[in-house]
């Protein structure tokens, strides 16, 4: 067995691991990068990536069936399902060079293409290597989580990783599972022409606001998708092709295909943690605030490191590792300004806490500031008007901000920058848009947070009188 050394090891080349290795390696680090299974991890191969491609795909069907509003025929989209795979397909194939073995060589990053395993609290074993790391990083993901429902062993099920093999259309596509890849692929599938029924065990969407979230379910409901909330799924039964879902209160719900999308467990079966003195909880590896596990050497970023789950956490955990790692500088993860979006028509995105978690949080000290799509130009224009846009306030400094409609993971951003350099409402009412933008909504929020202030004082109106009485 051959034994290297270097200054950080890496077990995982997604997004986290990828973006640490990128970093330490071009300044400086002597890096080794563990992946036993494919570059760019499940967001490039089985999540993020795919998931929008196909999404794309179905937004140009239902764009063709919905069209006569804009003055153009409406059209019945000849959906060819393999076809709509194979976009998903050189959707991927675009963007793996850019997380491909070859390009992280370029960096001076040795990677090996092997699981590794703990052997002692800082070796690793992988394949016929073992390697000495002053800090490791520990990058390796997540899997859809299958839970044990009777039956299930015996039926064929789809997951994320299965979903992009699928070469026919479903006829009928029944998901368990309510959140957001769920939903995201039950509209999708139904826009491609599938008949779809989603099967929630609690309530759809569930992590977001009940108010914005109540809008993507009616439209979703609109188009012809059927949602069962509070059906929890009690047997699984059937075969390819004829496939029946029995839920707790005895509903039972019948389809061609069975997709199960509720959740995902941490890779770290195969790591051996023991050995190195790593205490792992429900959800992943028990991390602090720095991102290190109960072995201070060891650090857990990403889906393992147990909350929230999104690419861009990831990437931000890296940011993390590197300042602390590599430069032994204080760090910290937070979650305040950590946004996520849900990319369904209209799409829900989310940043801080929604209106629910500020009332707990702030009592009567937190306002809430309202602005509705409707009075917005380019929604009207682009007949994009059903959303809403909720920023929770207090003491003049957002806390939360919830969005539903067009180009609501877009919209978020601004909310993320603002939380996270603790801005004032002010500063996004500072702010100049350009007419007409949906970018508007966010400054016309800020506006409505004002208006009352300027608008109905009285004091102000007092003032603004005085004044004039004295102007030339």
């Amino acid at each position: 067995m051959e034994k290297l050394t270097c200054d950080l090891l890496i077990l995982g080349a997604g997004s986290g691991g990828l973006s640490v290795a990128a970093g330490a390696s071009q300044m400086g680090a002597d890096v080794i990068l563990l992946e036993g299974h494919k570059m760019g991890g499940d967001c490039l191969n089985y999540g993020c990536v795919p998931s929008k491609a196909l999404i794309a795909s179905a937004k140009v069907a239902h764009g063709m069936e919905h069209a006569a509003v804009f003055g153009v025929a409406n059209a019945v989209p000849q959906v060819d399902y393999a076809a709509a795979q194979d976009h998903v397909a050189d959707v991927i194939s675009q963007i793996e060079p850019v997380d491909s073995q070859e390009r992280f060589e370029g960096f001076g990053v040795r990677v090996i293409r092997e699981y590794g395993r703990f052997v002692s609290d800082r070796e690793v074993e992988a394949g016929n290597y073992r390697i000495t790391a002053r800090r490791i990083v520990l990058a390796t993901g997540s899997s859809p989580l299958v839970p044990p429902i009777p039956g299930m062993d015996g039926v064929p099920y789809l997951t994320n990783e299965t979903l992009w093999k699928l070469r026919e259309r479903p006829e009928h596509l029944l998901i368990i599972g309510g959140g957001p890849i769920g939903m995201e692929m039950a509209q999708a599938h139904r826009r491609l022409g599938c008949a779809v029924t989603v099967i929630e065990g609690a309530r759809a969407l569930g992590k977001d606001d009940p108010e914005l979230a109540g809008i993507v379910l009616e439209t979703l409901r609109e188009e012809g998708i059927e949602i069962a909330e509070e059906a929890l799924a009690q047997e699984v039964r059937g075969q390819a092709g004829a496939i029946e879902v029995e839920v707790k209160d005895g509903r039972v719900f019948r389809g061609s295909h069975l997709l199960v999308a509720v959740g995902r467990k941490p890779n770290i079966d195969r790591l051996n943690l023991e050995a190195a003195g790593i205490e792992t909880t429900k959800t992943g590896i028990k991390v602090d605030a720095s991102l290190k596990s109960t072995n201070s050497r060891v650090y857990a970023i990403g889906d393992v490191a147990g909350g929230m789950q999104f690419t861009h956490v990831a990437g931000y955990h890296a940011g993390i590792v590197i300042r602390s790692a590599l430069l032994g500088l204080p760090a910290k993860a937070k979650t305040d300004h950590i946004p996520w979006a849900t990319y369904t028509s209209p799409e829900l995105a989310q940043v801080g806490l929604t209106e629910g978690a500020a009332r707990k949080a702030h009592g009567d000290r937190m306002e809430v500031a309202r602005f509705d799509y409707h009075h917005n130009d380019r929604a009207i224009a682009e007949r994009r008007t059903r959303g809403v846009i909720k920023v929770m306030v207090v003491k003049g400094r957002p806390v939360g901000v919830s969005i539903v409609g067009h180009q609501a993971g877009e919209l978020i951003n601004l909310w993320s920058l603002v939380i996270a350099n603790r801005l004032k409402m002010s500063a996004v009412s500072n702010m100049v848009s350009p007419y007409p933008t949906i970018g508007e909504i966010n400054k016309r929020a800020a506006g409505a947070y004002f208006s009352p202030r300027l608008f109905e004082n009285e004091t102000v109106k007092k003032v603004v009188r005085l004044v004039q009485r004295w102007l030339p």
